[in-house]
This record gives structure tokens, sequence and C-alpha cells, in this order.
């Protein structure tokens, strides 16, 4: 039996709130129905961050009331803070995300608070959370590098990790914000933050900046990573990291696991449908950035 690799879909968060467009309710909710039926378990519903800071994301309450009753597969929302813990538990979320920075420049610019600001304001949302029976992801930002700082100490990238998983995050995604790795780098990095976080407990997130992303997610596969973030046709990006591209492209990823032999679920050809709805629904036609 093939290896399975888990693909967490991050195009109805992570990719639309960098986008121009605001899209209706209704429009998100067939985005996701449509990466639903291309197979995948595990997708990004939106955000519990406010409305004023990021209005792509506002009624993502009512995204979640869509699937509510829905099972098999799983809508983790972000939350930033307590208020948005409250508001995800109202609108029935079962898994949410915080986020954590590498950088303490980007995490002031992110979330305006220090590294060590950031875990006293997560910790009570963790345990709230767990409390409740709400499975908690942790995100952590520029472990290949900062736009504001550059290079990051890979020892300042083990201790955030390691602080977030002994905080509560049953998953550490390792983002490459700026997406400045290169396989060598991004296998060094898995490598080293593996030894004091298990490798079942770290997936990777790749922006494709440079063009390398689907390489460092090869390098991290032969490392022993098992989850992998993509968002379907490459939405995305971060409006802290100016100059970053979007995030790896879900399609690109299927076609390099498809390859190496591995199990996703996934239909690839209906994720480039399903993001040529999300490119003509955001005004920008039916043709992806690339042949697909």
């Amino acid at each position: 039996m093939a290896e399975r690799v888990r693909i967490v879909e991050v195009a109805p968060r992570d990719g639309l709130q960098n986008e121009a467009v605001t899209l209706a309710v209704a429009k998100r909710v067939a985005f996701i129905e449509k990466l639903i039926a291309a197979g995948l378990t595990t997708i990004e519903a939106g955000s519990f961050v406010s409305p004023r800071k990021v209005p792509q994301m506002g009624d993502t309450a009512a995204v979640l009331k869509a699937f509510e009753g829905q099972g098999g597969v799983s809508l983790p929302v972000l939350v930033p803070n307590m208020t948005g813990l409250e508001a995800a538990l109202a609108a029935g979320a079962r898994e949410i995300a915080i986020f954590a920075a590498a950088s303490e420049s980007f995490s002031r610019k992110n979330i305006n608070c220090s590294i060590a600001e950031s875990f006293e304001r997560f910790a009570p949302v963790v345990e709230r959370a767990r409390a409740e029976g709400v499975s908690v992801r942790g995100y952590l930002s520029c472990v290949l590098g900062c736009p504001y700082e550059g290079a990051v100490p890979l020892a300042r990238v083990v201790d955030v990790a390691e602080r977030l998983a002994t905080l509560g995050c049953y998953e550490i995604s390792l983002g490459d914000t700026i997406g400045a790795g290169t396989p060598n780098a991004a296998r060094a990095m898995l490598r080293t933050v593996a030894e004091r976080v298990p490798m079942k407990s770290l997936a990777i997130h790749f922006h494709d900046t440079k063009g390398q992303a689907v390489a460092n997610i090869y390098a991290c596969l032969e490392e022993g990573v098992r989850v992998v973030d993509s968002a379907a046709g490459g939405l995305g990006g971060c409006p802290y990291a100016p100059g970053a591209s979007g995030n790896v492209a879900t399609e690109d990823v299927v076609y390099l696991l498809d390859g190496l032999g591995f199990e996703t679920g996934v239909d690839r050809a209906a994720i480039v449908e399903a993001a040529r709805f999300a490119f003509e629904a955001l005004g920008k036609g039916r043709a992806l950035p690339r042949s697909r």
C-alpha cells in the first residue's frame, strides 16, 4: 500500500486573504465545496480576525455554518486572540490555528507584539480551545528568512516550534513566508526542528517566490515529513512580506506526490477546476498563472 501524504488546503483562507476582491460567502462556500469534491479532507475555511483589518475574511462564521454537520472534513479557522476563539466556538469550529513567528520584526508587523508576548496571548486561547475539545494547529512564519531581518537563526526556529508544541499544538506548520528557501536549507531546517519536535507533528508550508517550492517539498519528503500545506491555483501571499508570491499550488504538489507514488486521495484535475472557479470569481479570468 502506498504511503499517504496529507495535503492541507489553505486557499480559502491564506489564499483569499491577500486578494483585492472580497468574495461573497456563497462563492467561498462553493469554492470549498469544489475542494472537498476533489478529495481534500483538511481545508482552511477562514479566520476570525477583525474584518476591518482583513475584510476578505469577514463572515467566516457563515461559511462554517454552511458545512455544519458535514463529516469527514476538517475546516480549521485562524484565530488571533480570545475574542477570535469565542467567535470561532460560537460558529461551531472544531479546529483552530494560531500563528507565531521565528522573527521578532515579523511578529511585531504581523500581530503587533513580540514573540514572547504572542505566547502570553495564545496560552489561554489554546487552553480554552482544548478544554472545549477543539484541536489546535500552530503556524510558524519565517523559518527560512524574514522580509525585515533577512536570515533567521535556526536555533530560534527550533525554539519557537518547540514552544508551540509544548503549548498544545498537535501540529506545527513550518512556513517559508518569503519563499527564500532552497532544498538544502529546507532539509537542514526540517531535520534540526525534528530533533526537538517529532516529525509526525510537523508540516511544511512553502511560498513559491523563487520557484523553489516543489523542490523544497521534495527535499522535506525525503526527510520524512508527511503533511504539506498548499493552495489551489497558487493563491496567496502575505501582506506583511513585501514581494513574496503565492503559496505553492496544490495541483503542482499533487502532481509531485503522484509521481513519487504517494497516496493523497486528491484528484488533480478537480483541483485545477476549483482553482479556475476561484480565479474567475476573483476577476482573474479562467486562466491559471501557467499551464496546468
